[in-house]
């Protein structure tokens, strides 16, 4: 690998652990000198209150005031927060950089946890951090983006996994927890270079191989994928490698669709992020829908919609570019002219779960703009799951006894009326996973307080139509688009000893 950053080699990764360590700079360290509020604060931007709790705090003080808060320290104490790591190798490495007598932090290394443990990251310093706008090849710290893509990943037990895009390799790290290999690719030799240093720091053993797209890998396979695109949408320009593909639209996030699953074994899965124009007289579902290979089951949910000029001045800000400046109107003009000329009336953004499958495929389009807790990476699985459940079981779906969780509850809303209170909204509630809701007629609320795991659907259905003098085929017809739903979305589960 070359690259204009030198390697941080398994030595010096082996003596900045060591030091780490001591100070017990990781994620339950640093929140214990800072504090819960002052640990808020710093995640809102607000660094004096950290400030303050690191300076009696002693080496591992230093190291959150270099990497984490970005001030000027004095040799001397970094000198001593760094051994056994001599700070001439700090500094040759570009770990560390001078400023006057003082030294700042060159790269950003920083601790990143799950429920299991800390790591620790290696990254570019951001823009606020070095006083002016990113490079090219910038690789970014975790940030949303990743995080999402974190919390929208399965966990289940796999043997291979490739992290297609590694940059600062954040994905590779969570994906330890569950694959027994992996393998980790960049278009950037900068980025693969950090993510060396990210794994060596970590003493994780991961494959990395340089190339742009599916072209490192080509011909192999994997159980799952794990893809953090350039999905920036706009005109074919690459400003910045982490975010721009050098693509036209939503040309990357449709590439990464359509050869994904060429990629994984039978019945594995993959999860990205990607972005959808909204281009008007034509609905989202279909565009994306029309990126699929065959013998794909596909999950699209999509979690926002931006105005154009809100997305425009999201980026810009995200590359340390005033949009007031002369250069941020520029880059802003071209961009919207780009949007307007290609009819786009927004941008949406979400995440695809995919899986490769020789059966019939199931492909699903869905809102999920709603505030929600639980980690969508569970949801997926789970998902696929009833998925393949639906498709084994479709033609028993009569015989089925079914049950309503005790995660899912009705809600009705009620308004006077001459004869009272009159119900006009029956509205299904998931209160767990993503917070799932569908509104009911009175017949489906009917239905579903019925399922409590006794009755096969069948039967209820012919209760249902004898008290309501209705034709129990029709009635099943029109019911069974509605049960199939529910099962998707863990509103209806089957019940034990009925499967």
């Amino acid at each position: 690998m070359n690259g204009d950053l030198p390697e941080l080699t398994e030595e010096f990764c082996a003596r900045l652990r060591e030091s780490f360590r001591t100070a017990g700079y990781d994620a339950d360290g640093v929140v214990g000198v800072l504090g819960a509020e002052a640990h808020a604060a710093l995640g809102r931007g607000e660094p004096v209150p950290a400030l303050r709790a690191s300076l009696d705090a002693g080496t591992l003080g230093t190291f959150i005031r270099l990497f984490l808060l970005g001030t000027a320290e004095p040799a001397a104490e970094v000198r001593r927060a760094l051994a056994p790591l001599p700070l001439e190798d700090a500094l040759a490495a570009g770990l560390l950089r001078a400023d006057g007598d003082l030294l700042r932090a060159g790269l950003d290394v920083r601790p990143h946890a799950d429920d299991e443990g800390s790591w620790w990251v290696v990254a570019d310093l951001d823009s606020e951090q070095l006083g002016r706008p990113v490079t090219e090849d910038h690789v970014l710290g975790v940030g949303h983006a990743s995080l999402s893509l974190v919390r929208a990943t399965s966990r289940r037990p796999v043997g291979s996994l490739l992290d297609l895009g590694t940059g600062n390799g954040v994905q590779a790290l969570h994906a330890s927890r569950h694959a027994q290999r992996i393998t980790a690719t960049d278009v950037s030799a900068r980025a693969l270079r950090l993510a060396q240093g990210t794994f060596r720091l970590n003493e994780l053993d991961v494959e990395l191989v340089r190339g742009g797209w599916f072209t490192p890998v080509a011909r192999r396979r994997f159980d799952q994928i794990v893809c953090n695109p350039p999905f920036v949408v706009g005109p074919a320009r690459v400003d910045y490698v982490y975010r721009d593909s050098g693509l036209a639209g939503d040309d990357a996030s449709a590439l990464v669709v359509r050869q994904l699953p060429g990629f994984l074994t039978e019945g594995g899965v993959g999860h990205l992020l990607a972005s959808w124009l909204h281009i008007e007289g034509e609905d989202w579902a279909d565009r994306v829908t029309r990126w699929l290979p065959h013998g794909t089951d596909a999950w699209f949910v999509q979690r926002d919609v931006a105005d154009p000029a809100l997305y425009v001045g999201t980026w810009l800000r995200d590359a340390g570019i005033d949009p007031r400046s002369p250069e941020g109107m520029a880059k802003a003009g071209t961009w919207l002219d780009w949007f307007a000329a290609a009819g786009v009336a927004g941008v949406g953004f979400g995440f695809v779960t995919l899986r490769r499958t020789d059966s019939q495929p199931t492909i699903v389009c869905e809102d999920l703009r709603q505030a929600f807790d639980d980690p969508l990476g569970t949801e997926a699985a789970a998902w696929l799951d009833r998925v393949e459940w639906l498709r084994r079981h479709d033609a028993a779906l009569l015989d089925t006894v079914f049950l309503v969780p005790e995660t899912v509850v009705l809600e009705r809303i009620a308004e006077p009326g001459d004869d009272g209170w009159q119900t006009v909204v029956r509205r299904l509630h998931r209160t767990d996973g993503p917070g799932w809701q569908h509104e009911l007629d009175e017949l489906a609320m009917a239905l579903l307080a019925g399922c409590r795991g006794v009755l096969p659907l069948s039967g209820l259905l012919e209760l249902l139509a004898a008290a309501h003098g209705l034709d129990s085929a029709a009635l099943a017809t029109a019911a069974l688009p509605v049960v199939r739903e529910l099962v998707r979305h863990g509103m209806l589960t089957v019940a034990e000893g009925a499967r």
